[in-house]
This record gives structure tokens, sequence and C-alpha cells, in this order.
């Protein structure tokens, strides 16, 4: 079955009312954040996306794909199921190396294994800031090296059509790299995010409240503005970040040098 669009019918919120947002439709192609304080209900949404919700869930929730009510294959096969979440809690039962790990995928997926195992790993080296050795087991990574591994292995080898990701901030992962990335691939990506810069460099995003969908923003050329100012700030801190990792001592004089030599290139 081709994915072309997916549908949330709204339900209600944690006081009972119906969502003010009755409706929402993601096309394939589209990045899309889900935003609000913690506790108002974006985990709930994935939630009831990754299970089809079909007003089955504590939400109300309805959850279409290409206008109809997904087919039941797409609960059953974990084969044919078309969504990868990709979430905080990344322990894995395998100690497989992580070369023998996308090796197995990829033969299950009858692809064309050496290639796009290749593929996945500089996937998501360039996502993470400590490059992957593929000969070191599954359980050997980092919690940002593990969540940059599945977010490549979920696009490459598993090719799934609907990517949710769950604060992928928190795991150390170059955001802007993915999101470049990750515009390159027809597929609907879905964000629960806390970082400004996801939220404003998506397609639009939808703000959680009471549990309830209260709107969809989509950003205008202001916001646009707004969001290339802030990838400045968070270069410079993307780039003491990485110092901090090496091992180096910052002082006063690095500061005021990178932020002149910076200053200059924007």
């Amino acid at each position: 079955m081709e994915i072309k669009k997916l549908t949330i019918i709204g339900g209600h919120g944690k006081d009972g009312q119906p969502e003010p947002t009755r409706e929402v439709t993601l096309k394939m192609g589209d990045i899309v954040s889900i935003v609000g304080p913690t506790g108002c209900g974006k985990t709930t949404l994935i939630n009831d996306i990754e299970l089809f919700a079909n007003e089955n869930t504590p939400s109300g929730r309805k959850v279409l794909i290409n206008d109809g009510v997904p087919p039941e294959e797409f609960r059953a096969d974990p084969y044919k199921n078309p969504i990868a979440l990709i979430s905080q809690h990344t322990n894995f039962l395998s100690d497989l190396p992580v070369k023998k790990f996308l090796e197995v995928h990829a033969r299950i997926r009858k692809s064309d294994v050496q290639n796009v195992v290749n593929e996945t790993v500089e996937f998501a080296n360039q996502l993470t800031g400590e490059p992957l050795n593929v000969e070191n087991s599954m359980t050997e990574l980092s919690g940002g090296q593990t969540r940059a591994l599945l977010i490549a292995d979920a696009v490459i080898i598993g090719n799934s059509p609907i990517i949710l990701l769950d604060e992928i901030e928190n795991a150390g992962i170059n955001r802007t790299k993915a999101l470049q990335l990750l515009k390159n691939y027809q597929k609907i990506f879905i964000f629960v995010t806390h970082d400004p810069r996801i939220a404003l460099l998506s397609d639009f995003r939808i703000a959680m409240g009471n549990g309830a969908m209260q709107k969809v923003i989509l950003p205008e050329n202001e916001e646009k503005v707004v969001a290339e100012e802030l990838r400045k700030f968070d270069d410079v801190l993307t780039h003491f970040r990485d110092h901090i990792r090496k091992g180096d001592k910052l002082d006063k004089k690095m500061l005021d040098e990178y932020l002149a030599t910076f200053a200059k290139s924007v």
C-alpha cells in the first residue's frame, strides 16, 4: 500500500472537552513538530499515531491512512507496519556487532546488503559526534550513537514511510544536520521536541496543551528570520560543546576570538 497522507482526527483533552484542532493532515515529505510543556500530551499523540488509534485509546482520536482506516496488517504484521518510532529508550537485547545487526536487517528487507549498510553507517555518522565502530556490539554504543543509528536504519534499510522521533535533541544528535538530511527523503517525519530550532525549521508544528491539540502553526517569513538568527547562536554553542567533548579547556580569549571570526562570517 502506497501511503500518501496521514490524518489525525481529534478526540478530547484531559478535561474531556473536544480538542480545539479537529483534524490534522500530514503528507509525504512533511516534517512536523509536536511542541508543548512537559505533561501536555505530546507522547500520547505519537502513541496514538503509532497504534493507529481508532477511537480506542484514552484520547478518543482516530488515525487515517489515505483517508481510510489503516489495514489490519499494519498492526498485525511488524514487517508491513509503515511506522518507525525512535524513542528515548534504546536498550538492546542484542549484542550483535553493529555491522552484523545492519546486515541481518538488510537481508530481511532483501536489500543490496553491502551498499545499504555502508549508506546507513555514513548517514548515522553525520548525526553523531563520535563515529561508529561497526565492529563494536550494539550494547557498546552510546545513547547518541544508538539514536543516530536507529534513525539511519529506519530511513534507509527499513525505508519506513512514517518516522516518529521523540526528543532527539536530548541524545547529542546534530539536529541541524538531521533536518537537512531528512529533507532529502519523501517520508513523513514527526518530531516530539522542546528544541526551538527543530520546531521553527519544521513545515508546521502542532501545539499541545492539557492533553489536546490546541492549534497548528505554520511558519511565516518573520519566523524564518528568527530561525536563522537562532541558528547563529546554536552554531556558537555547538562549536564550544565540541571543544568540551574533546576535553579542551576553555578561556575568555578563545571565546572572543571565535566570536570575532563568527561575526565576520555572518
